[in-house]
């Protein structure tokens, strides 16, 4: 008898890709086929995917990005994915499609709606993303990863949390230690796709940092490629200890020995932060659609467990302040550590699972 197929449908960047990692992991412990459908961009984040997953590069586009002859060209090449798509699905029928957001994941979702399969969205942010919301209310289930999450009116959908990684579960509520006079460490991610202004704003601000403190800190800095020499540079001539690099591979581990967290409030990152249970200064992208980076933050900052700035009122003392604050008070950090930890999820991606299984049988019955 054939395994039951999931086709996971997502792209676009790492907030998108991370849970549908994870939802892989689950599908093929259960015993499943787990394919993916994404693009060429969406591609560059499948390194961390059991290697028995299927990937599936598919033709889909934006209106978001390229002049005036790449928009022109965006309904073609969405109708071209979606065709491929159910040709695809025709020879080998998925059980299930799940989408989670991004462009890359419309081709999939479009030939399942097309062909009528059992298919469901999963919503990272507080606000549905464009795709989701375009789907919302063509697919049979929505799972959300922040809550409460805005919906178009007369949908439901159930808060599941946001599915994290197998090696962020590995170290998941990881002893904290707290700050003290030895060695300690900050690490700043903006996002699988780095932070432009974490990275003008966070060196200066570090180097800022009393003596006393200073002297202890290690900093782990994740960097855009255009930025990481200039980032580097800086702290090695304020003889700050330093690992610069445009990706890290391994988030969980420079997290689970971390003291303090810098970050964007992408959803993946705001769950990663709570599971493994960290202090954070979270810094939401002013740009996100709906602000959505403002409402994945607002369950660890009102728990206590984070650090709201908003992005234009970060500066070099501003932020200085609140290191300095979350450094000199261990009691305090570990009380910040505790209470990230009790927003976390980690069973989200079971429960996930969960319904995925479950929009199977439904769509046998």
């Amino acid at each position: 008898m054939t395994a039951p197929l999931l086709v996971i449908a997502a792209g676009g960047t790492g907030g998108h890709m991370f849970p549908a990692q994870a939802l892989a992991e689950v599908m093929l412990r259960r015993g499943w086929r787990v394919k993916l459908s994404t693009d060429a961009r969406g591609a560059r984040y499948t390194g961390g995917f059991p290697h028995t997953v299927e990937i599936e590069q598919v033709s889909s586009a934006t209106f978001a990005r390229g002049g005036i002859l790449a928009k022109a060209m965006v309904p073609f090449r969405i109708f071209g994915g979606v065709a491929g798509m159910v040709a695809r699905m025709k020879r080998d029928r998925p059980d299930v499609v799940v989408g989670f957001g991004g462009y890359p994941s419309i081709p999939a979702l479009g030939a399942a709606t097309i062909l009528g399969l059992p298919r469901m969205i999963h919503e990272q942010n507080g606000v549905l993303g464009r795709v989701n919301q375009i789907f919302a209310t063509r697919v049979d289930d929505i799972a959300c990863g922040t809550w409460p999450t805005t919906l178009p009116e007369g949908v439901e959908a159930r808060h599941v949390g946001n599915p994290v990684r197998a090696a962020v579960l590995e170290r998941a509520g990881a002893g904290y230690i707290a700050p003290g006079d030895y060695p300690m460490s900050i690490l700043v991610i903006g996002g699988s796709q780095g932070a432009r202004i974490l990275s003008d704003v966070v060196p200066a601000a570090i180097a800022s940092l009393p003596e006393q403190l200073l002297a202890n800190i290690r900093v782990a800095h994740q960097a855009r490629d255009e930025d990481g020499e200039r980032v580097a540079q800086f702290y090695a001539e304020q003889g700050i200890a330093a690992d610069v690099q445009p990706f890290f591979h391994d988030v969980p581990r420079r997290m689970s020995e971390a003291q303090l967290v810098i970050s964007r409030s992408g959803a993946s990152s705001v769950a990663d932060i709570s599971v493994i249970g960290r202090p954070s200064i979270l810094i939401p992208f002013a740009a996100a659609t709906g602000d959505h980076q403002t409402a994945n933050a607002r369950g660890l900052v009102d728990a206590g467990g984070a650090i709201l700035i908003p992005e234009n009122r970060l500066d070099v003392p501003t932020l200085a302040e609140q290191i300095t604050t979350v450094l000199t008070n261990p009691r305090g950090a570990s009380m910040m550590a505790q209470a990230a930890l009790s927003r976390g999820k980690p069973e989200a991606a079971q429960e996930l699972a969960g319904m995925v299984e479950a929009l199977a049988q439904k769509g046998k019955s």
